[in-house]
């Protein structure tokens, strides 16, 4: 039975994939059609999605608060026993920004419509593993519609945009390169961009990014003991680029995941108030996320970074740093102004070797990739825009 499920799953995989590459060829036409940051019309108004990164513990029954801006669509990693309703929240939150209400069947054909402009045969679970792997995980010669997704925004803007729905980020690189959005599934209007951007392809190559490799993350929110709370979920944005050698693994913007661990309010006698941080995780291309701790390579960044522009105003979340040191790497913050400012930077590491999937940057685009700002060892910094 389990393998009469796997070969229909498989089955279904080729569809999408078949699908793709027909809409590809097919070509559209500009539309009238609301501002790249307006929500997409068929966006239900609901109540924001919960955002709990791959890096979560799977016990977690519930997800704790958000601190963030954007549509959170964070890319979460449930167990393969997920209610159906779970896995479909998850695709609708990726493509949409949040889940939408309505009955399950109705939500998947809306979907499937949405991105591949036509309903998939199969079974409500075979259609949405389909899906999901399409939109994530790709398959052995073809990276997943968000990889590609990444390096064509990456392209265009320098830097991504993680935390907003698929449909407005295709809207935004359609308004950049050709002026005008455009009609018809977001498959085809994906594949048209990248035709134009990268006419040889996207392919992942696997590489190994090496332990110790610098994470500098800026917060994307301000934070104040009154508006966060023990284990709410905390995204920052990549404040550089990650390029090692010839291959981009994580775009400038790409998702940085932290938790609070503990949260003081003033106390009496001139006691200042706390916020305790950690930093857990980074989504790079792929998607996937890499553990990171907080490191000597890490203080030391940070130290060469606030000696280079320190005098410019820049926030240091290293300059704030009481916390341990270890693989439990946290952040403790003291301070009476009661809060943690939006594009505070964070210094943490790579915890070990890991292989991840990267884009190799053809020779004659690495320009892109030689502008001052761009320092993964943390030597230069420039605002996360």
């Amino acid at each position: 039975m389990k393998k009469k499920s796997m070969l229909a799953i498989s089955m279904a995989v080729s569809i999408i994939l078949s699908a793709a590459a027909a809409f590809a060829a097919t070509g559209t036409t500009p539309v009238t059609a609301p501002a790249a940051t307006t929500a997409p019309a068929n966006t239900a108004a609901a109540t924001e999605p919960s955002a709990v990164p791959a890096a979560a513990p799977a016990s977690t029954t519930q997800a704790p608060a958000t601190v963030s801006t954007g549509t959170q669509n964070t890319i979460v990693k449930p167990l393969n026993t997920a209610p159906a309703f779970q896995m479909l929240e998850r695709i609708e939150t990726i493509v949409y920004g949040r889940p939408r209400d309505g009955g399950l069947l109705n939500r998947l054909n809306d979907v499937e419509k949405t991105v591949f402009g036509r309903e998939l045969p199969g079974s409500l679970t075979e259609r949405q593993t389909a899906l999901i792997d399409f939109l994530e995980k790709g398959t052995g010669t073809q990276p997943s519609l968000l990889f590609k997704l990444s390096v064509a925004e990456w392209g265009i803007e320098q830097q991504i945009h993680p935390t907003w729905s698929l449909s407005k980020r295709v809207d935004s690189m359609e308004g950049v390169l050709e002026g005008a959005i455009q009609a018809g599934p977001l498959v085809s209007r994906v594949e048209r961009l990248l035709t134009r951007l990268l006419p040889d392809g996207i392919a992942a190559v696997q590489f190994e990014l090496p332990k110790e490799t610098i994470v500098k993350g800026a917060l994307l929110d301000t934070l104040t003991v009154r508006n966060v709370k023990v284990d709410d979920i905390i995204i920052l944005g990549l404040n550089e680029q990650i390029v090692v050698g010839d291959v981009l693994v994580a775009p400038k913007g790409s998702r940085v995941f932290g938790h609070i661990t503990k949260v003081k309010p003033p106390r009496s006698f001139g006691r200042s108030s706390e916020i305790e941080m950690r930093i857990d995780s980074i989504e790079v291309l792929g998607p996937s996320v890499v553990p990171v701790n907080l490191g000597e390579a890490a203080k030391k960044a940070m130290d060469v970074d606030s000696g280079i522009i320190g005098a410019a105003g820049a926030s240091f979340g290293g300059a704030l740093l009481l916390g341990p040191v270890g693989l439990a790497g946290g952040f403790l913050i003291r301070g009476n102004d009661k809060q943690l400012k939006e594009g505070t930077l964070f210094y943490v590491q790579t915890v070990d070797n890991v292989t991840v999937s990267g884009y190799k940057i053809p020779q004659q685009i690495t320009p892109i990739t030689q502008t001052e700002d761009s320092a993964p060892q943390g030597t230069q910094s420039a605002p996360l825009n």
